[in-house]
């Protein structure tokens, strides 16, 4: 039997390219999916998810004090915002998985060893900064805001401004603790050593405090809540870094 030589090996590119776009596809649609499912599990406790958001401000109102709605829909599109939020929040570790599985067939043993311990902890520490934002930052912020109010002036808060502030807060915590993953990733794949980190400590402390500066209010009190567990957390990859790369070796990907 005779056979093209050119033939088969088009043939084969474009049925594996078909093949990865049809799995892309797939992970994608079970991706959405997962949050179209729980986003409409939750819309029937939108109003409930809104009034335990609004709950850290109206702790430090005087008592009467209450969130306004300046727009007509507010009241109804607030909770429903803040319920697609929730159900993205909810399904992060879902939608990350899918992108893992579409990945990692074409990564290296070294590879994935490295990878999926540090996807697994990017993961938790962005939760543990949501919920740093949610018991320190806000309260925090809020007492501090309430507590400046000039004498005579009821302070009165849009829901969908309240609900915006509290997302870039919380949002901010959340990648400012991904914090030890950049610093790994940065060691580990050899961008930089733990001597030039240590070298440049100054520097990054000085845009530590910028990002914390230009994310949060101009209070002073939520710069320093979130500058300081950015640099604590930096502090903490520098150490995991050097303790890693101490002992490394090279594995084989056979």
């Amino acid at each position: 039997m005779s056979e093209d030589p050119s033939a088969p090996d088009g043939a084969d590119e474009s049925a594996s390219l078909m093949a990865h776009l049809l799995e892309l596809r797939a992970r994608l649609l079970r991706a959405v999916l997962g949050v179209v499912l729980v986003f409409v599990a939750l819309l029937p406790f939108a109003d409930t998810l809104y009034t335990t958001l609004a709950e850290p401000l109206l702790r430090f109102l005087p008592e009467g004090g209450q969130l306004i709605a300046i727009d007509v829909a507010s009241p109804f599109f607030a909770p429903i915002k803040l319920a697609f939020f929730s159900a993205l929040l909810l399904t992060m570790p879902w939608m990350l998985y899918q992108a893992w599985a579409f990945i990692a067939p074409g990564l290296y043993r070294s590879e994935k060893r490295m990878a999926l311990p540090l996807l697994v902890a990017a993961v938790l520490l962005f939760y543990v900064g949501i919920a740093f934002a949610w018991g320190v930052m806000l309260p925090a912020v809020f007492a501090f805001l309430t507590a400046t109010v000039p004498e005579g002036v009821a302070m009165m808060t849009d829901i969908n401004a309240y609900l915006s502030f509290v997302l870039v807060m919380a949002l901010a915590s959340a990648f400012a603790f991904e914090m030890p993953v950049a610093v790994l990733v940065a060691l580990l794949q050899g961008w930089v050593t733990p001597a030039q980190l240590a070298e440049w400590r100054g520097y990054v402390i000085v845009l530590i405090a910028i990002v914390a500066a230009l994310v949060t209010p101009p209070d002073g009190v939520s710069m320093l809540l979130l500058m300081l567990p950015m640099w604590l957390l930096f502090e903490l990859g520098l150490l995991i870094g050097r303790l890693l790369l101490r002992g490394r070796t090279v594995p084989a990907d056979a």
